[in-house]
């Protein structure tokens, strides 16, 4: 008996096979672009997605494929595909990276239960409302990511407490805020109704089963955002159980059993199970290292790592990783990001490493946010592609002061969704999922490094002296 996951993320798309015992039996993986048509903008065609899926697919295992009994979905989160009746995307997806509705985001005045972010279902359905009047016209779901992919597979228009909490068109619960939607003028309409996450969410069709190599009726999970599923594949459970994950951005998430009071900066969102969970969530991370390495010319990453933990942490140099604006603890969709204290003796090493350190220094923003607000933070799980490297692990230890275990899980979100497939097809049970849990590794205990303190109070100081500029450049673009 095998359960299929599919994680479909900003920059790429994955699948896992598990066995009833939650172990990985098969993997693979095939990435797309995110297009900017526009400054600011960040789009994906649809059909990218359904292409790489296939693709994809072809390269697990037949037999594997065979014994696949339910399929369940990751998604990114926030973003947008407008649809017709029949599901057919109207125009390419829009992606939680993107601020062009940055300028939109009066409608959610503070104080908010959650923080609002330009790329949102929300903000930018109120811009395609405006911009796009002949797509908005023809609307009618404005569905999720991972919610488009399930109904294109055959399966339900719904949607997920998990995902629709984070719109930004509903209560912290998921449930629509239905008088929000009619203030902004957007169909009620428009909006799926909510399903339990491991509910079932239609059965897979012939013509995709026969594309993707499986059974025809297999059933689909709902799914969850790729954060809750994240939390669910490595493992969380207990309130207080904590998961740092870093991909193309960063999530510090934290499990509690109830909803806990709004703070400015973080979010508490539905969990995949049902509970909640409080988050930091950074959009630059991955995205920013790999736009470093492009800039520098590494042609791989072992370059880059080996170049940048070769050179010695600059006094000196500052990097800013913010290209995509910022949210936690920030909430500023026009920070910006660049080096800063740079001299003629300095070497591309060190601006790597400055790179490094930035993006380390963005997340301890967002643990020292949620730390703040009472929940102390000594341990957390690590998963993530982007967290391989045991140096840079050990940068992440000592920056953000936390003990890191590794999950020994290199898909937690796909796992994540493919036991919410095993669940919707009744052959697992929600009470079961702890028991699955996969094991954790010690991969970095934090040093006492007063050097490093010393360039994180440079870093803070640094954004702080920078926030106004961004603003006025901003405004005066």
């Amino acid at each position: 008996m095998r359960f299929l996951g599919i994680d479909l993320g900003t920059g790429s798309l994955k699948l896992a096979i598990v066995d009833e015992g939650g172990r990985e039996i098969a993997s693979s993986s095939a990435a797309y672009a995110v297009t900017s048509a526009q400054p600011g903008w960040a789009e994906t065609s649809v059909d990218a997605w359904y292409a790489v899926l296939v693709d994809a697919a072809s390269r697990l295992p037949a037999n594997e494929r065979e014994a696949v009994r339910g399929i369940g979905f990751s998604g990114q989160m926030h973003g947008v595909v407008p649809a017709d009746a029949n599901g057919r995307a109207l125009r390419p997806a829009m992606l939680w990276p993107d601020t062009r509705a940055r300028a939109l985001l009066d409608a959610w005045p503070e104080p908010q239960a959650n923080p609002v972010a330009p790329g949102m279902a929300g903000p930018l359905l109120r811009w395609l409302a405006s911009n796009e009047p002949h797509i908005a016209a023809q609307t009618r779901w404005a569905l999720q990511p991972k919610d488009w992919l399930r109904v294109k597979l055959g399966g339900t228009f719904a949607t997920d407490a998990s995902d629709a909490c984070a719109t930004a068109l509903a209560h912290p619960s998921g449930e629509w805020d239905e008088a929000l939607i009619d203030r902004l003028g957007l169909p009620r309409e428009w909006f799926a109704p909510l399903a339990a996450s491991h509910g079932n969410g239609g059965a897979l069709s012939a013509a995709a089963a026969s594309a993707l190599g499986l059974k025809a009726g297999i059933p689909m999970a709902t799914g969850a955002g790729d954060t809750p599923c994240a939390a669910l594949g490595s493992g969380l459970s207990a309130s207080g159980d904590a998961l740092l994950t870093t991909g193309t951005g960063g999530q510090i998430v934290v499990m509690c059993a109830d909803a806990l009071a709004p703070a400015h900066g973080l979010h508490t969102y539905r969990a995949a199970t049902g509970a909640w969970y409080r988050m930091a969530a950074m959009q630059n991370v991955g995205v920013a290292l790999e736009m470093v390495r492009g800039w520098l010319g590494y042609a791989s990453w072992r370059e880059a790592y080996d170049d940048a933990f070769a050179a010695p942490a600059s006094a000196s140099v500052g990097f800013l990783p913010y290209l995509s604006g910022e949210r936690s603890p920030w909430m500023n969709p026009n920070a910006r990001g660049g080096w800063l204290g740079l001299g003629l003796d300095d070497t591309r090493g060190t601006l790597m490493r400055a790179a490094f350190e930035g993006v380390a220094f963005a997340l301890r923003a967002g643990v020292d946010a949620i730390r703040a607000n009472g929940t102390p933070l000594d341990a957390m799980l690590l998963a993530g592609g982007g967290s391989v490297d045991p140096r840079w692990r050990q940068l992440l230890a000592d920056a953000l002061r936390v003990e890191l275990r590794a999950v020994d899980c290199p898909n937690a979100a796909t796992r994540g969704a493919a036991l919410l497939g095993g669940i919707a097809a009744g052959r697992l049970r929600i009470d079961d999922i702890a028991s699955l849990a996969p094991t954790a590794k010690l991969a970095a205990t934090p040093k006492p490094d007063a050097s490093l303190d010393e360039r994180l109070a440079r870093f803070i100081d640094l954004y702080r002296r920078n926030e106004a500029w961004f603003t006025n450049a901003r405004e005066s673009a």
